[in-house]
């Protein structure tokens, strides 16, 4: 009776001390955030007005309308033009793509309420021609745009080279005539054309500061010089070597211009043999780093190696070079002797024959070089050495395939990478390939 009688009063007394914790736990969390923020915390729709806008920048576009719905306050915040500023437009579809697509109705919406707040832009499409024309649907209704950026982007060919040039033109001409404002473009892979870039250049010519357009077969060399003679505060410029010309240099060289910062030239060909590569003049160049002295000059190679007769005969100014095929050991001589502005070097292939004399007369020639990439080359142990000797500390970035690396009696591949390391200042090691 008295064991009983003692467990019924634990029993009875166990709700009180439970009870007890609670509430001496409920007074814990109102001392440290007060009770009145707690429920307040607890309430969603009353999140401070920046905090709603910085979950929703974060938020994926679809996440970002669900989320609209969550109260009246959340969907007003959801229509705030600073909400829009930035906006790409993912275009595909479903069956062949692996892109999430916009939902069009939610696209609609978007243009309706906010076109006249965009001001970044960017479409990206996937390789079908349907994805592409509906990129061309949108363009055609920002007719209220105030758009700055503007970025076309296929994920894969031929997605905007299967739409009507006619069709393309006609949407891009109601962004650059609306926006008056644009100062960057890339629309690379894509028929636009002259009649376009003049548009371009008679609405946009004081605000347009960057322009890559890169495999863009319906622009020729005088619709860029179009836009070279009147975009005064160009800064950046990307274009296919075929349209680079001793007249273009010489318009971008003029006292009217500001100092260009960048020009990239992409030198393809598709076709060996068929396609016969002009010269530069040097004194073309030589006006033009006159003019930009300080412009990086990027060049990206990919030929076959019977087509680099037309290149590095005579100085170039050349800073970035990067080879996407097989370079000859002639060419790479060459560069030796005609880039002394060359900073970065890239060679994927060579063949197989060392490459020591043609680095040691890199190293000897180009004094600002400061970074290195061989992929499928041969270099003796002892040659590399050499070179990384007279580079010194300036080699910021070095990165060679082990398998490139041929030892020799002087050299193994474990003593090469402490004297390379002491050469440089600090520790380096041979690329490894990965193994699948």
């Amino acid at each position: 009776m008295k064991r009983a009688r003692q467990k019924a009063v634990v029993e009875n007394e166990a709700p009180q001390t439970s009870q007890k914790s609670k509430k001496q736990k409920t007074c814990l969390y109102g001392s440290v955030f007060g009770e009145s923020n707690l429920h307040a915390s607890m309430d969603w729709g009353s999140l401070p007005h920046h905090v709603i806008l910085r979950i929703f920048q974060f938020l994926p576009l679809v996440d970002r309308a669900r989320a609209s719905s969550v109260c009246r306050r959340w969907n007003e915040i959801f229509h705030i033009p600073d909400l829009w500023r930035r906006f790409e437009f993912e275009l595909s579809q479903p069956a062949t793509s692996y892109l999430k697509s916009t939902h069009p109705d939610l696209i609609q919406q978007i243009i309706k309420r906010h076109a006249d707040h965009l001001q970044y832009v960017s479409f990206k499409v996937d390789s079908s021609t349907e994805s592409a024309e509906a990129a061309c649907d949108i363009l055609s209704q920002l007719v209220n745009c105030s758009i700055k950026t503007l970025g076309l982007i296929s994920t894969a060919k031929p997605s905007f080279m299967n739409v009507s040039k006619a069709h393309f033109a006609s949407a891009l001409t109601v962004v650059f005539v609306n926006s008056k404002s644009l100062s960057s473009i890339k629309i690379d892979d894509t028929p636009l054309d002259d009649p376009s870039l003049k548009v371009l250049v008679a609405n946009n010519s004081d605000t347009l500061k960057l322009l890559k357009m890169s495999s863009c077969p319906h622009v020729s060399p005088a619709g860029i010089l179009c836009v070279a003679d009147q975009c005064h505060g160009l800064k950046e410029l990307a274009l296919n070597y075929y349209i680079l010309s001793d007249e273009l240099l010489l318009a971008l060289s003029s006292e009217k211009h500001v100092d260009l910062e960048h020009l990239r030239i992409d030198v393809v060909s598709e076709n060996p043999g068929q396609v016969q590569f002009h010269t530069i003049k040097k004194q073309s160049w030589d006006a033009f780093v006159k003019h930009s002295p300080k412009v990086n000059i990027v060049m990206y190679f990919f030929l076959y190696e019977e087509e680099f007769d037309a290149f590095f005969r005579e100085e170039t100014p050349v800073t970035h070079l990067y080879f996407g095929r097989a370079v000859s050991k002639a060419m790479l001589g060459r560069i030796g002797m005609n880039c002394p502005r060359l900073i970065e070097l890239v060679v994927c292939a060579n063949g197989l024959q060392p490459l020591d004399d043609e680095l040691i007369r890199i190293a000897e020639r180009c004094k600002n070089l400061t970074a290195m990439g061989l992929g499928e080359c041969e270099v003796t142990c002892r040659g590399f050495i050499e070179f990384v000797k007279m580079c010194g500390g300036r080699l910021t970035q070095l990165s060679i395939m082990e398998e490139v690396l041929i030892p020799d009696s002087d050299y193994s591949l474990d003593r090469l990478h402490l004297e390379v390391s002491k050469h440089l200042g600090r520790m380096w090691f041979p690329d490894m390939m990965p193994t699948w």
